[in-house]
């Protein structure tokens, strides 16, 4: 995997004038080798977002995975796999068991699993088809239908150092994502909180003042691997990509 050297230094470079990333880059970082789940009927494009900005000239080497190639036990070949937008019961469905099993086996023997929107709750310990990767469940479960809108998100202190160092406040996309808190499952380890929900969304007979003090991005291990969800969509047009760039970073690092 990579060091955590190499983690700085690519936090660093997402933030320098982008004529040097590529100079910087080429000569310092092994390129992260990046999968993403798609599948026909995933109703999610987040993989064409996603490969935007997660290209060579920022450190990453992306590609689309399918349900199929995991249970075939492609991840051996990336150092992380993304589960994007879309439905979680969906993605576990096109998965299956052997699939699911293939992706905890990845994650436990040391590979790094990144959850957005459906992948945050494809990772939980809340649904008898999640991963269990990550010790949360997910808050006011009945309305999980509550809407889409621009919302704020706070970084917490520990989630300024490990995903920026320029700001603590976002303006983001939400689109029905978990709201997490934390699970009770013995075997797993309690996560760290990286973000918060700062504003809310409360349609569809959701109740006010229950998104606001959520966790919006979370962290964890899982075996010798790392897991870090986001419940909003940061890699949409004009999101925040930093904010995925180097939470992919991390999850493919080893300490």
């Amino acid at each position: 995997m990579h060091s955590v050297s190499n983690f700085l230094l690519l936090a660093a470079c997402i933030f320098i004038p982008a004529s040097l990333q590529s100079v910087v880059l080429a000569e310092e970082i092994t390129p992260v080798r990046v999968a993403i789940l798609d599948f026909p009927a995933s109703g999610s494009q987040g993989y064409r977002n996603l490969q935007k900005f997660l290209t060579p000239k920022n450190g990453f080497e992306s590609t689309v995975i399918s349900p199929e190639e995991i249970r075939k036990g492609d991840l051996k070949n990336f150092d992380v796999v993304i589960m994007p937008g879309g439905s979680g019961s969906r993605q576990a469905k096109a998965l299956k068991p052997e699939g699911r099993a293939a992706v905890r086996t990845f994650v436990k023997n040391g590979g790094g699993y990144v959850g957005i929107c459906a992948g945050a709750y494809l990772a939980s310990s809340h649904y008898d088809w999640s991963l269990d990767l990550i010790n949360a469940r997910v808050w006011d479960r009945s309305h999980w239908n509550r809407g889409k809108s621009n919302v704020t998100i706070q970084l917490t202190p520990v989630g300024s150092e490990v995903l920026s160092n320029t700001k603590s406040k976002y303006n983001i996309y939400y689109s029905n994502g978990p709201l997490l808190v934390p699970d009770n499952q013995p075997d797993l380890p309690g996560y760290e909180v990286l973000a918060t929900f700062e504003s809310e969304v409360a349609n569809n007979g959701a109740p006010t003042e229950a998104m606001t003090g959520t966790h919006a991005i979370i962290r964890s291990k899982f075996g010798s691997g790392r897991v870090i969800c986001f419940s909003p969509h940061a890699e949409t047009k004009n999101g925040p990509h930093s904010l995925i760039a180097t939470g992919v970073y991390w999850a493919a690092n080893q300490e």
